[in-house]
């Protein structure tokens, strides 16, 4: 689905996001909402470090296991309750993640604990366009997405259905011009967003602080 929304433009995504990470050889970076491993993949091979990448889904997980190298390590568990210590990490990225949390604020916080001070967090979300871009984007993610759907399977097309609205309300929610005040206040400075592909993707970035009270 999210190459299906991006009209195949989610690769280039996901390179402008692991650009944004400072980490090079013998730096962990932590990959949060990991799937199936494909930002994971890209961190090892453009900063040649070693790379967690965890997810909820064990079918995601078992199938990034049968495709990434050994550098990457894969674990289960949640973005809201991470099974790492404070600091643990030199780099964090999500993907796709802030809509399915309850609280993106203390998800957030949860994120930057677990990043040493002065380390980049990084994160890819689905955008919402700006005039005259969402008029098609709109009718593409209401009927074209669960159309698309429908032909693989019933489950692909309540995805289908699901995606785009998803988006929609979460920005209702969240308005893109305040979430680098969100990002500050779980901790994070010198935030920076970037709209692409016309704004169906942002990619926001920043460093977690020495002083997270």
């Amino acid at each position: 689905m999210g190459a299906l929304l991006s009209f195949g433009q989610d690769p280039r995504w996901r390179r402008a996001l692991v650009e944004r990470v400072r980490a090079g050889p013998g730096d962990r970076v932590l990959d949060v909402a990991t799937g199936t491993g494909l930002v994971a993949r890209e961190l090892v091979r453009s900063h040649g470090c070693s790379v967690v990448g965890l997810d909820q889904s064990e079918a995601m997980l078992a199938i990034a296991r049968a495709k990434l190298p050994a550098a990457v390590e894969l674990i289960r568990g949640e973005a809201e309750r991470l099974p790492f210590a404070e600091a643990e990490f030199d780099a964090l990225t999500f993907t796709y993640l802030l809509r399915y949390v309850d609280d993106p604020l203390l998800t957030l916080r949860e994120l930057a604990r677990v990043v040493r001070p002065g380390g980049t967090i990084a994160a890819l979300e689905f955008g919402l366009p700006s005039w005259p871009w969402r008029a098609p984007w709109l009718l593409y993610t209401r009927l074209g997405l669960p159309a698309v759907g429908s032909v693989a399977s019933a489950d692909w097309y309540r995805v289908g259905r699901f995606l785009g609205p998803s988006i929609s309300a979460f920005y209702k929610r969240h308005p893109l011009d305040e979430s680098a005040a969100l990002w500050q206040a779980a901790g994070i400075a010198t935030v920076r967003v970037l709209r692409m592909s016309r704004g169906t993707a942002v990619v926001t970035w920043g460093t977690r602080t020495d002083d997270r009270s």
